[in-house]
């Protein structure tokens, strides 16, 4: 697993995910993407460690099925990690989960509607997609269950 490095013009090299993140957002004058209460803050920032331990730490198909578990049991009420605020959090997840939710099944993704849906509200906002290709959700089902 490789570290970022952020080499600047003034003094030595920024490293790891989060610094250089937190450091691009304040030189974008961005810091809204980093909470705006200390409780949004707080819970951004746990959001951030959580990428950086758990989702780039993830190396099983357990570990990945455990954290969309987490994710879709947390986002089941909220539009955005954060809860009605977009943040840093959410597009660095959205960075870190894009393969992860790439070669998902359709059923898969079913299965985790909640993750579903902030992933898909949040590589349709306006900048964050980039150069990602856009991943597919089925809205309307074929078959229901219903007799």
């Amino acid at each position: 697993r490789q570290v970022p490095v952020l080499q600047t013009n003034s003094g030595p090299g920024l490293t790891g995910l989060m610094t250089i993140a937190a450091h691009l957002v304040k030189q974008a004058k961005k810091e809204q993407l980093l909470g705006s209460t200390a409780e949004e803050k707080a819970v951004v920032q746990q959001w951030l460690e959580y990428r950086v331990t758990r989702v780039d730490g993830s190396s099983s198909r357990e570990d990945t099925r455990v954290i969309l578990q987490d994710l879709n049991v947390h986002l089941e009420d909220k539009v955005y990690l954060a809860g009605s605020v977009f943040t840093l959090a959410d597009i660095l997840m959205y960075y870190g989960l894009h393969h992860v939710m790439a070669e998902l099944t359709v059923q898969e993704k079913e299965q985790y509607l909640n993750v579903s849906r902030w992933f898909n509200h949040i590589q349709h906002y306006p900048g964050v997609r980039q150069h990602l290709s856009r991943v597919i959700f089925i809205r309307n089902r074929l078959y229901t269950n219903a007799h």
